[in-house]
């Protein structure tokens, strides 16, 4: 069995490293506070609005990222062509991750996995509970319901080429109170590839009970590190005080 992976999820608005609620920038930060050595992995994520900003400064931060760090990179936000990917990969990421633009254009998942591999694609799915039982899938930053099933969505972009699914609960977000091990037992029991569960982890008891409740692949944990001085070797020790085969830092 694969050991459990902690990924850290930093979002960027114009180059500006923010916290989020509920898909909305937050508080302002810089990035020194980064374990990066210790992180299994992580994801930068640009959620500049259209409009706003320069891409070139999310790129800066990318690129300075891939010189300082030393576990895989993946980065997203705006994909909408195989040249957003193949500039992206360029700079250094080592993974794209894509969510709109998968949506918008599903042979765009393909079209990466056949150039670069699976294992280089992330699609990334943010998910509401649809008020009878299930979820539906959010585009545009959260704010427009697709009204895709997100379990039907899933099998799709891994049947297209996805090598990873990444979950986001949108109303999770920013709150700090615990991941929706629900939503992520639905994705985990319909594809075959990795699954990654964002929103709502708060502290480290929260990846114990969702790596005990589900067979997610990989803890991804965002606002925690804006709250918390505990490093990320910390973090994996209490994981495995708990009974969780987690990579050595």
């Amino acid at each position: 069995m694969l050991r459990k992976r902690l990924i850290a999820v930093l979002t960027l608005n114009d180059g500006v490293l923010f916290r989020t609620k509920l898909f909305r920038p937050d508080y302002r930060y810089t990035l020194n506070f980064v374990d990066a050595w210790s992180i299994d992995e992580i994801v930068v994520l640009d959620v500049t609005r259209s409009g706003e900003g320069d891409r070139a400064n999310f790129d800066r931060v990318v690129r300075d990222f891939a010189k300082r760090c030393f576990v895989p990179l993946a980065a997203g936000g705006g994909v909408r062509s195989i040249e957003d990917v193949d500039r992206l990969l360029n700079i250094g990421a080592d993974k794209i991750v894509i969510n709109s633009g998968a949506i918008a254009q599903p042979t765009l998942i393909t079209e990466i996995a056949r150039r670069y591999g699976s294992q280089c694609v992330v699609v990334s799915i943010d998910a509401k509970p649809d008020g009878d039982g299930g979820y539906r899938v959010f585009a545009d930053f959260g704010n427009r319901n697709t009204e895709l099933e997100v379990e039907a969505w899933a099998r799709r972009a891994q049947d297209c080429g996805a090598g990873e699914i990444l979950v986001t609960a949108i109303e999770r977000d920013g709150w700090l109170q615990g991941y929706d091990m629900e939503l992520v037992a639905r994705v985990v029991g319909t594809v075959s590839v990795p699954v990654l569960a964002l929103g709502g982890c708060g502290n480290w008891q929260h990846a114990v009970e969702l790596f005990k409740s589900t067979d997610a692949a990989g803890a991804c944990t965002q606002n925690i590190y804006h709250f918390t001085e505990a490093a990320i070797r910390s973090a994996k020790s209490y994981l495995r005080g708990a009974g969780i085969d987690v990579r050595s830092s």
